[in-house]
């Protein structure tokens, strides 16, 4: 048993001092407060809380930072330059990258990853001698990095709903039919630090009939379903042309909302969508530096959450790697959109970025007795936090702190990162040279 001590912690939904933590394994076994450290106690100073959860990545994303956030265009122009970026990957130079991304995360204090991944096979569309070469790439780098990951088989069969067939870059993406993808998907198996997943990329990418496919495949398995809904008003627009109903309501039709679903962005949505995704406990993965990168749009976070859709945060596709930042945009940006203040408390922006992510993708975490032992600490004393006290603690880490002021990560009761570094790799130069590799390829 190894034992953990912290300054200040967060605890049942409140902040708590002087609390003892032990871990048997890499689960804790107890969490008390107002107790005096253990010898061999491990220090932890600052606010500490569970780990947080990246509940949507596109790890070869991080390649486009700052190469498309210049000037005009949209999201369709942006895409461009994204299927450029995916058509130079191969299994060895994915690994590379996504463990860099993986450590950059686990310094910000990411604890497991959702990864949204359809980059399936090669550039022609072929698949690999192990068709999961691919996921099996993903899934090592994730080790390597030391975060939990939960892989999501992406379904993608499609253009579009006027494009039956796959062409160029996206041959990659997609099997050759919903049965093959759910083959696939059955081959790759779960191991630790592993969860699976399914994932329909969007109703554009995926025929009705074949999301039934996925939704049940998932259900039967007890395993969770992610899927991108109405990120933009474009994407609407096409699914009503094409099948008279929003995407909400396809989803809906085909059996793919409920408890285990999530929806990511739900960003332009009717009062009929809010309501489908409420009343089946969809949640909703918000991504706001992504979305305001590509703008997308603003979207109703306090809407969803009152219709009863959970909340959780994710990166994307990394224009910045912060969730302290994702949850505290939940709320600044919607005062932005409406004009007015106060729509969520920063305890459920800290939720939204732990305890609730963790559960949209499959683990069990929080500073409680049975739950895996992964938290991170929060320096309340930096030029962003200094002046905090145990009562603004929370409010200083959603609304000030940043992925810099995470000084340590512990997962399954074990460090991972020390002083804010990570302890095996050398992120900057591993991301570094992973983005110099791509660059170059993409020329």
């Amino acid at each position: 048993m190894s034992a953990l001590h912290a300054e200040l912690a967060w605890v049942g939904g409140a902040v708590r001092r002087d609390v003892r933590i032990d871990c048997q394994g890499e689960r804790i076994a107890s969490v008390r407060p107002d107790a005096a450290p253990a010898a061999h106690a491990r220090r932890l100073t600052g606010l500490v809380v569970p780990g947080l959860a990246n509940a949507h990545s596109h790890a070869f994303h991080r390649a486009l930072r700052a190469r498309t956030h210049q000037g005009a265009g949209d999201f369709w122009a942006w895409r461009e330059a994204m299927y450029a970026l995916a058509d130079a990957l191969d299994p060895e130079r994915y690994r590379r990258l996504a463990r860099a991304v993986y450590a950059e995360m686990a310094q910000a204090g990411i604890t497991a990853v959702a990864e949204f991944h359809y980059v399936h096979h090669d550039p022609r569309g072929r698949a690999y001698a192990d068709p999961n070469a691919m996921g099996e790439a993903l899934v090592a780098a994730a080790a390597e990095a030391g975060v939990r990951l939960t892989l999501l088989d992406g379904c993608y069969l499609r253009g579009g709903f006027d494009e039956p067939r796959l062409e160029g870059p996206q041959r990659r993406f997609g099997d050759a039919d919903v049965d093959a993808w759910a083959a696939r998907a059955e081959a790759l198996g779960e191991r630790p630090g592993l969860r699976r997943g399914a994932a329909i990329h969007s109703v554009r990418a995926v025929p009705p009939q074949a999301q039934e496919t996925v939704a049940a495949w998932a259900q039967a398995r007890g395993l969770p379903l992610h899927v991108h809904v109405s990120e933009q008003p474009a994407e609407n627009a096409a699914c009503h042309a094409a099948l008279g109903r929003t995407p909400t309501q396809v989803l809906a039709e085909a059996g793919a909302l409920g408890p285990r679903t999530t929806a990511v962005h739900a960003t332009h949505l009717t009062q009929g969508d809010l309501a489908l995704l409420g009343g089946t406990t969809t949640a909703a993965c918000l991504c706001p530096t992504t979305e305001r990168e590509l703008a997308d749009g603003i979207g109703p976070a306090s809407d969803l959450a009152a219709a009863g859709s959970p909340l959780c945060v994710g990166s994307d596709s990394h224009a910045v790697i912060d969730l302290l930042e994702e949850a505290r945009a939940i709320e600044l940006d919607e005062r932005l959109a409406t004009l007015a203040r106060g729509h969520h408390a920063p305890e459920a922006l800290l939720a939204a970025a732990t305890t609730q992510g963790h559960t949209r993708l499959g683990w069990d975490v929080a500073l409680e007795e049975g739950a895996l032992a992964d938290l991170i600490a929060i320096d309340l004393a930096s030029p962003r936090t200094a002046g905090a006290t145990a009562e603004t603690a929370v409010a200083h880490a959603v609304f000030a702190a940043t992925a810099s002021d995470v000084t340590d990560v512990i997962v399954g009761g074990r460090p991972l990162v020390t002083e804010g570094r990570h302890r095996t790799l050398d992120v900057a130069g591993e991301l570094a040279a992973a983005q110099a590799e791509l660059r170059d390829a993409t020329r």
